[in-house]
């Protein structure tokens, strides 16, 4: 017998897209946790000439918005992120910023609140009438962000530089959750990942899922969650995976017997 196996204490159930799950399964290992991967989609960058255009044309707008580190790194694939720009680049949270500073962009801005609201409320995307602003991102997500720039008077240009193709919960995922003892939390970053579980996931998980705690990355997910029939919800610092981890492990250990 190994005496020095590591059981692990918890579970937390990621819904990070195929690919993208080692910095929080290496924060939940460090918290005495497993993780359980359950990715929604998989991210598959463009790499078409039309694309590659419309960004060329996009970074030379007033404000350029990246709108996750996913969209940077497709965007870098297309073309240089280092060359001068004439305007504002903005990114929604600090791991887009670090993505655009680590492909070489200069005068980044990101907000202190990681999320669609916080990056809206910088002040250069207050006073847009008349100015250019192009949204680096992908088909779906942060639908609030155009709607309101375009309400703001932008002229605004969408360059869509990556996809995300939709995947089935995988079997086995499934089962080894099912043996999986409380507690579990979950991780929920974004409402497309939550609307993918409730309807892809089996009833008997979700009902499980639905008593654990879930930890989110902002208020308006809170109210996505609760309005799911998520009961036990604690909104983390923002949506960076160790941000996430952290809160569950918190949650949990707070509600664990004496």
């Amino acid at each position: 017998m190994n005496n020095h196996a590591h059981v692990p204490e918890w579970t937390l159930v990621s819904l990070r897209p195929r690919g993208q799950h080692a910095a929080m399964r290496r924060t939940a290992q460090a918290l005495g946790g497993q993780l359980l991967a359950l990715s929604p989609w998989a991210l598959r960058a463009c790499d078409d000439a039309a694309t590659r255009a419309a960004l060329v044309h996009a970074l030379q707008a007033d404000r350029v918005v990246f709108t996750s580190p996913a969209a940077v790194h497709a965007a870098a694939r297309l073309g240089t992120l280092a060359s001068p720009h004439p305007g504002a680049w903005l990114a929604v949270g600090a791991g887009t910023a670090a993505a655009l500073h680590a492909h070489g962009a200069e005068g980044v801005r990101a907000p202190e609140r990681m999320d669609s609201e916080g990056l809206l409320g910088l002040p250069e995307l207050a006073h847009l009438q008349g100015q250019s602003v192009a949204l680096v991102t992908a088909p779906g997500g942060r639908g609030l962000i155009a709607p309101t720039l375009e309400a703001r008077g932008a002229r605004l240009q969408r360059v869509d530089v990556y996809a995300r193709t939709p995947l089935r919960p995988a079997p086995r995922a499934l089962q080894r959750l099912r043996r999986q003892p409380d507690p579990w939390a979950l991780a929920l970053s974004s409402a497309e990942a939550l609307a993918w579980a409730v309807a892809e996931l089996p009833a008997d998980l979700m009902a499980r899922l639905r008593s654990s705690p879930v930890v989110v990355a902002s208020e308006r997910l809170a109210g996505l969650a609760e309005a799911e029939g998520f009961a036990r919800i604690q909104v983390a610092q923002g949506p960076q995976p160790l941000q996430l981890a952290r809160a569950a492990h918190a949650v949990i250990t707070a509600r664990a017997p004496d």
